[in-house]
């Protein structure tokens, strides 16, 4: 895959640029609807500005991911997307590979349930549950 196309690069991921975040906050947006109000739009601009999280702006959608470290191993967890979904899809084989070079063991995607139906390569490990106080 040539990862020119894709915005995802060896010495990636892109510092965080006001013109690539403009362009691409919508998709970021979009994605922490399903995200259960944990973060703003702000919140994750911060965590990406001080390195604690991972920008990565394409062409028709936009990848956040942080880099979690267990005791056992490292994962590159793919926490928030959004955008066009093809490329998306064809932008998780570029980031697999940049997230080996970063010394992960692997990925994980924090999502809706579809993406297991896209990403074939992926298990589904877990059920995310939330339960929202205010609601009671």
């Amino acid at each position: 895959m040539d990862t020119r196309t894709t915005g995802i690069h060896r010495n990636s991921p892109t510092l965080l640029s006001v013109d690539q975040w403009a362009r691409c906050s919508k998709y970021i947006e979009d994605a922490l609807e399903y995200a259960g109000g944990s973060h703003t739009i702000q919140d994750v601009m911060l965590a990406v500005s001080e390195g604690k999280a991972q920008f990565f702006p394409l062409d028709k959608s936009a990848i956040v991911t942080e880099i979690v470290d267990y005791p056992q191993k490292a994962m590159c967890r793919i926490w928030l997307a959004g955008g066009d979904l093809d490329e998306l899809v064809e932008a998780e084989v570029a980031l697999s590979a940049w997230a080996k070079t970063q010394g992960c063991d692997g990925m994980e995607i924090i999502g809706r349930r579809g993406w297991s139906r896209k990403l074939e390569s992926y298990r589904e490990s877990a059920v995310v549950l939330m339960k929202d106080f205010s609601d009671e």
